[in-house]
């Protein structure tokens, strides 16, 4: 049974659901029209970060299953990891720690080439796996991950390449890929002034090529040499908003203004990107539903639909931009609005599983019906990760202000 406004609607004869629930209800009016009185945390379903771990636990009892070394299944590991941190649960730093060892020798070396920037984003999980458990072998790939950027190919301005074999290339996509590692690596092995400098210049140079000043949302894609078929003849940036890619930067950019010093001096020109994004995630949110479509800006086109992953990914950024007062206080509403739009594409299953619908699958840079035509299929990991970030978030997310 999906979770929806209904529920909340069947609970408000008593007073301790309606402070619980009353949420939903605040948020089916209008951002501008004030605040909601509680918080979303207890939304129906209890735990749902739990139970959506112990869901794909049960669907992969090998956490190997998941897939091959990539940003796919560590992103949602990462999910699975912050839960844990929040938990306590040793089952899932179990599974998280399967999923590396399968991939990470004794000595420490990755069964990848690390050829794209992809396939950094598990040093995430390997810096979490090091301050856990102390095995060298975590760290020693942690620092594989941190060396690999030394020589790592670059476009003439120094933004680093999506892959190498997408030369010249840089997607959003990459941003949250390498840069949030590189400042948590930073910040762990003593490494801040090379890792804070870069992460604030990669995004930086990103945004050079792909911010629309227009709309305030962000291309997916730039190529340097101008030759890739979307690239646009003058400013070789791709032409479409695809959802997801700009939620990868906004991640990108809270995770890393998490980190970097007060004083440093990119912040300024970081905080106000975050103002930008979260004022146009604001403008393009559907009022009725609280989502985001999948092709941002083009809600009334045949064939775009609503899109979780990305939806969850922006309720994240808006609500932590909100606790770091990079944003109006204002901005809460839409956040809370994103969350109950997020938690209407969950369903329950047999046996207390859950589910999580409309989740746009692996996209790669293409034209509008490429990406309106992208299948979006239930429990996508994509979204699974998306969600448990957003979720955990929200858990601590006060709606009553």
């Amino acid at each position: 049974m999906r979770l929806s406004i209904e529920n909340s609607i069947r609970g408000r004869a008593l007073l301790l659901c309606l402070l619980v629930l009353s949420v939903s209800v605040a948020n089916s009016q209008s951002t501008e029209t004030g605040d909601s009185k509680a918080s979303p945390t207890a939304a129906p379903g209890g735990d749902l970060s739990v139970s959506l771990i112990e869901t794909t636990m049960r669907a992969h009892p090998e956490a190997s299953s998941l897939g091959k070394w990539g940003y796919i299944p560590a992103l949602y590991l990462w999910g699975e990891m912050l839960v844990y941190q929040r938990t306590h649960d040793a089952r899932y730093l179990a599974y998280v720690r399967s999923w590396a060892d399968a991939h990470v020798d004794s000595q420490g070396k990755i069964d990848n080439n690390l050829n794209a920037l992809d396939y950094m984003l598990p040093g995430n999980l390997m810096l979490a796996l090091y301050r856990e458990t102390g095995e060298t072998r975590y760290k020693i790939a942690a620092q594989t991950i941190r060396a690999r950027l030394d020589t790592y190919p670059r476009t003439e301005d120094g933004g680093l390449w999506h892959a190498t074999s997408r030369q010249h290339q840089l997607w959003l996509d990459g941003t949250y890929m390498s840069l949030p590692f590189l400042v948590r690596y930073g910040e762990q092995f003593g490494d801040q002034t090379y890792a804070n400098d870069e992460a604030a210049k990669q995004l930086l140079i990103y945004a050079k090529h792909l911010n629309d000043p227009k709309t305030g949302l962000f291309f997916h894609a730039y190529d340097e040499s101008g030759k890739q078929p979307w690239a646009q003849p003058d400013t070789h940036h791709s032409s479409f908003f695809w959802a997801r890619s700009i939620g990868w930067y906004g991640m990108a950019l809270i995770d890393v203004l998490e980190t970097l010093p007060k004083t440093h001096p990119a912040r300024p020109e970081l905080i106000a990107l975050i103002r930008q994004l979260v004022q146009s995630y604001a403008k393009y949110q559907n009022p009725k539903s609280g989502l985001w479509y999948n092709v941002v800006d083009k809600a009334g086109i045949d064939g775009n639909w609503e899109e979780t992953s990305a939806s969850s990914m922006y309720t994240y950024t808006i609500a932590r931009a909100v606790e770091r007062g990079y944003v109006k206080g204002k901005f809460r509403a839409v956040a809370c609005k994103g969350y109950h739009g997020v938690l209407s594409q969950v369903s329950h299953g047999e046996n207390g599983d859950i589910h999580i619908a409309n989740v746009c699958e692996g996209t790669n840079v293409g034209e509008l019906n490429y990406y309106l035509n992208r299948s979006h299929p239930i429990d996508d990991l994509h979204g699974l990760g998306a969600f448990l970030i957003m979720n955990e978030e929200m858990r601590e997310f006060s709606c009553a202000h």
